[in-house]
C-alpha cells in the first residue's frame, strides 16, 4: 500500500494548484553562474567588483584622473553630476558595446534550465544588462511551452521600446503598429537619482514588478546581493512586499554566495521568521529540484507534510522532459 506522505514524481507533475506567481529576481551573479567560462566567445560576464577591468575601462579612467578601483556606479554618478556630456556618452557607449557583443553558445545552459523550470504564470525580473537570458528565451520559445514573463528593471541591450505606441520588443526590430525601429532603453543611472519613472519602458517594468512582488507566493533572489548602491531599488521592492510579518505563508529563497548574516542585513525586510532558505548552487534550489511545481512542492512538504522526491537536476533531453508537465498545466491554464 502506497504511503500517501510519499508521492511519486508523476504525482507531483499532475498536481497544478498554485496559481500565484513564483517571482525570480536576477542579479549579475546569476549571469556569472550561468556562464562561468564566459559567452560563446569567452567574454566574461562582469560583476560590479570587476566591472572596470572586464570592460577594459581602467586606462580610460586613469587618463581622466579617476580612481578605477572605486565602485563603477559611484564613478558614473560623479561624472553624471559633473555634467560632462562627452564622458557620459563615452561610458554609455562602452557599456552598450560590450554587453551588446555577448552571445549565447549552442549548448543548453543554466538559463535554459531556469526558464523551463518555471511556468507561464511566473516572472523573471532581471537587473542585468546582458542579452543572454533573452537569447536563451528565444531559443526555448516553442508552441505551448509556457515560458515565464521577463522584466528588465535596469533596461537591457537586447530589448527596445516604442514610446509612440507603448510597445516593447527586441532591439533592432520594428514596432508592429508604426513600423519604426524600437528605441534603446538607457542602461546607466546615477545611483543617487535612479529615477525609474523617468523612462516609460522602465516605469512600466517596475509597475508590473511591484504588482507581482505584492502578490507572489514564492520569491527567489538569484545572484543579487542587494548592494548599498541599489537602495532606491530595495526601497521600492520593500514597499511592494509590505510587512514581512504579514507574509507568513510565503517563502523567500536565495541563490547566492553571501553568508546568512549578510543576507539578514541586506534583505531584512523580506524575511519572515524561518521562512527563507539559502543555496549556493542553482541546482540545489527549489526551482531545480522541483521544476514547474515549485509552489506545489513547497506547500506539500511544509503544510501537508508530504515529502515529494527531489528532481534529478541533469535536465537531459529537455523537450522530452517538459511534455509530461505540460499536459496537466494546460487544463489549469484553461480554467484560470
Amino acid at each position: 500500500m502506497k504511503d500517501d506522505k510519499s508521492p511519486t514524481i508523476e504525482d507531483e507533475r499532475n498536481e497544478v494548484s498554485i496559481g500565484r506567481e513564483h517571482l525570480v529576481v536576477l542579479g549579475a551573479g546569476a549571469s556569472r553562474a550561468a556562464f562561468p567560462n564566459g559567452d560563446r566567445n569567452g567574454r566574461v560576464l562582469p560583476l560590479m567588483v570587476d566591472f572596470v577591468d572586464v570592460l577594459g575601462l581602467r586606462s580610460l579612467l586613469k587618463s581622466w584622473g579617476v580612481d578605477p578601483d572605486r565602485n563603477f556606479e559611484e564613478i558614473f554618478t560623479d561624472i553624471f553630476e559633473s555634467a560632462d556630456t562627452a564622458r557620459i556618452e563615452t561610458l554609455q557607449g562602452r557599456v552598450e558595446e560590450y554587453f551588446g557583443s555577448l552571445e549565447i553558445g549552442d549548448e543548453p545552459t543554466l538559463y535554459y534550465h531556469l526558464l523551463l523550470s518555471l511556468r507561464k504564470k511566473d516572472v523573471i525580473a532581471t537587473f542585468n544588462w546582458d542579452p543572454l537570458l533573452l537569447q536563451a528565451y528565444r531559443r526555448c520559445s516553442r508552441p505551448d511551452v509556457g515560458l515565464p514573463h521577463l522584466l528588465f528593471l535596469h533596461g537591457n541591450v537586447g530589448s527596445g521600446y516604442c514610446p509612440r505606441d507603448h510597445i516593447g520588443g527586441n532591439a533592432g526590430a520594428t514596432c508592429s503598429v508604426c513600423a519604426d525601429l524600437f528605441g534603446r532603453v538607457p542602461l546607466l543611472y546615477p545611483i543617487k537619482q535612479k529615477n525609474y519613472a523617468k523612462n516609460e519602458f522602465i516605469a512600466v517594468e517596475w509597475k508590473t514588478f511591484n504588482q507581482c512582488l505584492a502578490h507572489t507566493f514564492m520569491l527567489t533572489i538569484f545572484g543579487y546581493s542587494g548592494p548599498r548602491t541599489d537602495q532606491e531599488a530595495l526601497a521600492a521592492m520593500g514597499e511592494a512586499w509590505g510587512d514581512a510579518h504579514s507574509r507568513e505563508l510565503e517563502q523567500t529563497c536565495f541563490i547566492t554566495l553571501q553568508s546568512e548574516d549578510e543576507i539578514k542585513v541586506n534583505f531584512e525586510g523580506f524575511l519572515h521568521s524561518h521562512h527563507y532558505e539559502i543555496d549556493k548552487n542553482f541546482y540545489n534550489s527549489w526551482i531545480a529540484r522541483h521544476p514547474r511545481r515549485t509552489g506545489e512542492a513547497w506547500w506539500n512538504r511544509n503544510m501537508e507534510i508530504k515529502y515529494l522526491p527531489d528532481k534529478d537536476a541533469s535536465f537531459c533531453e529537455l523537450w522530452d522532459w517538459l511534455e509530461p508537465f505540460r499536459e496537466p498545466e494546460r487544463a489549469f491554464e484553461n480554467d484560470t
